[in-house]
């Protein structure tokens, strides 16, 4: 039973905007808390609250899951949240959040290719939605001057990010082509639990600590952000719409995020908007009014929700 379109189109708003102001708080986070951990603890945290909430709203019905659907989700929060935001976590120590968020914005771009790759054939519009939200994301970051940022530039940390991002785009993909557990909370829950054991352990392994003494109150704050924001609600958000839209539709987030944290960067750091970044947000949402048509005119969407999915 498909739930109605206005649901899956505010939950894909929420992914625009929450995942928009995350990138900010990954920098706050980092500042004193070791990056593995602190990914870790966001995960670890918000995926056991996630189920918990799922066992009190659905019953014990929602864990009706075989052994290779439990399998598949603990995939996918290793591609996606362990590897995309873990390893995104990581790079945030040496590169700012404005070029994080650009360089993330091949995700778009790695899905259509992998989609090709595996016998899809995406519309060729797409392909121009793309190229529009890119051109779009180099006005706004790169000539509209907010790339700087906080932290000074590693030369290993922006290709760490193009790794995150395919690591991300990978488990985006691969979410349409595996039998998933029918409730996509459910799902969520269990992504976000092993991601968290997963970063946790390897951080730990490494020899990151957490020192509670140096944590400042903007990282405790970044991180209580990251939680329920940025995990419980707005991950929930887009494991629910990857089941109810198409896939490139899904990946605008990635053109919308940056558009969004230069808005928050203006309302509330005093951060100026200039002639390039307004061209550069109208190209973006050029590019996802064109992505959107070109999939709602394509061939029915192969999805976790659909027919063999299951």
């Amino acid at each position: 039973m498909r739930t109605r379109p206005w649901l899956a189109w505010t939950a894909l708003g929420v992914v625009y905007v929450v995942w928009g102001s995350t990138y900010l708080a990954i920098r706050s986070l980092v500042g004193t808390v070791p990056p593995l951990l602190g990914a870790g603890i966001r995960f670890g945290a918000a995926g056991p609250v996630l189920l918990a909430a799922v066992a009190v709203a659905a019953g014990r019905g929602a864990f009706r899951v075989t052994g290779r659907q439990a399998g598949a989700a603990v995939v996918l929060g290793l591609l996606m949240a362990g590897g995309g935001q873990g390893l995104l976590t990581i790079a945030e120590t040496k590169v700012s959040s404005g070029i994080a968020a650009l360089l993330v914005a091949v995700v778009p771009l790695y899905v259509l290719a992998l989609r090709r790759l595996l016998g899809d054939r995406p519309p060729k519009v797409t392909a121009v939605g793309v190229a529009l939200g890119l051109a779009g994301l180099a006005a706004l970051l790169l000539l509209g001057g907010q790339a700087g940022g906080a932290h000074g530039t590693a030369w290993w940390a922006p290709p760490l990010v193009l790794v995150a991002a395919f690591s991300w785009a990978l488990g985006t993909v691969a979410s349409t082509r595996l039998k998933m557990p029918p409730n996509p909370f459910t799902t969520a829950g269990i992504e976000l639990t092993a991601a968290g054991a997963a970063l946790s352990a390897t951080g730990l392994a490494s020899g990151q600590r957490l020192v509670l003494d140096e944590v400042s109150t903007a990282s405790w704050l970044a991180l209580a952000y990251l939680i329920v924001a940025g995990s419980l609600i707005a991950y929930s958000a887009y494991v629910f719409v990857l089941a109810e839209l198409p896939l490139s539709t899904v990946a605008t987030y990635a053109y919308v995020n940056p558009v969004i944290a230069v808005v928050l960067g203006v309302l509330f750091a005093g951060e100026r908007f200039g002639a390039a970044q307004l061209a550069g947000a109208l190209l973006v949402l050029a590019a996802v009014a064109v992505v959107v048509r070109a999939e709602r005119t394509a061939e029915p969407k192969m999805s976790v929700g659909a027919g063999t999915m299951r």
